[in-house]
């Protein structure tokens, strides 16, 4: 049957939907796009916020009005954390955040008999890591390998631990088979995701660390790029710099989670750093990597964040020089200690954000002016405008070279040139 995926929310959500489109196909059935006449949709979901749930319900009941005989599936964070919810719903089948091949099988019966089912477990008594085949599109030079699932922290603001359950770790051999299956396939880039990849490791024998998980990698898919996604602060340690700066293919871009740059604030978020800890990770890696890209999140106007807890925000982020800011002002999510707080008005955290990315784009377009004169090997992906464009290790977007020239998945040598404070620009140079 021909089968619709639409994926909100986070890169794990991304990479399970990958895994389940080829099992989808291995099993026979057509993948088409969610605008597209087919025979099931599936909204994998996301409820990171109130408005991520909203954005899954709107997406099945528009469905559900435009394709009535359609089957229609909800998996995913949202159907884990809001069971009632989906009750609900005129869904024919509801899976959490588990068993993806138990769920393709519902699926299939679903679509034969037309009978509503629900599979929900409970995701604290999850003990295995789910394997999922990793990979990417087609047309993608870079894949993602899913190495974690699961969240301990806690967070006053998340509640992504209720819908993820305790940390699993994919065993190092089975991480290194697939990373050199990816390799033989062609991909030039390996992204390494997880819900927490920091904690990567603590549930299994010997409780070896995300380091040794990297030089494992690297190891199985030499020449192959290799990117770490979000890390926390504790993981940036000198024995962690120096053994991962030895690793020629492992790309200097680090997403360091921050949230908040005031140590009050960080309190009441329950993060387990402080702002001088975090200040040491980055020192770290810029002493460890010559000009490394330092990426991260902030949260504008937290529950009981006064003006002068923001202003030392502002401050910090100076202070750490990030090359790039993903910037969000706090959304009230129900169920956690965060949503019972006094709250900032709504305009106060609009200001806030916008003040802060502001102070992003200053710090964005100082990186990238730090980049002219460089050469870079530049991983190329897709023709825009008249050029072609790439990505450097630092993630940072190069455009070099012409549109006609056939770059895909090529990696190539590039002088930067110049900058609009978005974007680089350069010369391809002569091996």
């Amino acid at each position: 049957m021909k089968i619709a995926i639409c994926t909100l929310g986070c890169k794990v959500n991304q990479y399970e939907t990958q895994a389940m489109e080829r099992l989808l196909r291995e099993r026979g059935h057509e993948m088409v796009d969610f605008s597209q006449e087919a025979d099931a949709y599936v909204v994998n979901s996301c409820s990171v916020t109130a408005v991520s749930d909203q954005k899954s319900r709107q997406a099945l009941h528009k469905i559900r009005r435009e394709r009535p005989g359609a089957v229609l599936a909800l998996c995913g964070c949202y159907a884990q954390t809001h069971p009632e919810d989906t009750e609900k719903l005129d869904v024919d089948l509801v899976a959490g955040t588990g068993d993806r091949l138990g769920f393709i099988a519902l699926l299939e019966r679903a679509a034969e008999d037309r009978a509503r089912r629900t599979a929900i477990d409970r995701a604290f008594d999850r003990r295995e890591f789910e394997v999922l085949p990793a990979g990417g599109l087609e047309s993608r030079t870079r894949a993602m390998l899913k190495v974690e699932d699961g969240c301990v922290n806690f967070c006053s603001y998340c509640i992504i631990p209720y819908a993820r359950g305790p940390v699993r770790s994919l065993p190092p051999e089975q991480a290194a088979e697939q990373a050199a299956d990816l390799a033989a396939a062609g991909y030039r880039e390996i992204v390494l995701t997880g819900i927490e990849i920091s904690s990567w490791g603590r549930d299994l024998a010997g409780r070896p660390g995300l380091t040794d998980l990297v030089e494992t990698v690297c190891a199985a898919a030499p020449r192959v790029r290799v990117r770490l996604g979000s890390l926390e602060p504790r993981t940036v340690t000198e024995d962690f710099c120096r053994r991962c700066a030895a690793l020629p293919d492992l790309c200097p871009q680090f997403h360091l989670s921050l949230q908040s740059g005031c140590d009050e604030t960080l309190r009441r978020m329950n993060r387990k750093y402080n702002t001088a800890r975090y200040l040491q990770s980055v020192e770290l890696l810029n002493r460890w990597f010559d000009r490394p890209a330092i990426t991260t999140d902030l949260i504008t106007g937290f529950p009981e964040e006064t003006e002068e807890e923001f202003r030392k925000t502002l401050d910090f982020i100076r202070r750490c020089g990030f090359a790039r800011m993903h910037i969000f002002p706090y959304s009230v999510r129900p169920g956690t200690p965060a949503a019972k707080m006094s709250q900032v008005p709504r305009a106060v955290k609009a200001e806030r954000a916008r003040r802060a990315a502001a102070a992003a784009e200053e710090l964005r377009a100082a990186y990238l002016q730090g980049c002219v004169g460089r050469t870079y090997p530049v991983l190329f992906e897709q023709p825009r405008g008249e050029r072609y464009l790439g990505r450097a290790p630092n993630y940072m977007e190069v455009l070099a070279g012409t549109a006609e020239a056939d770059l895909h998945n090529q990696v190539r040598p590039v002088r930067i040139t110049g900058t609009d404070g978005e974007i680089l620009t350069g010369e391809i140079q002569e091996d």
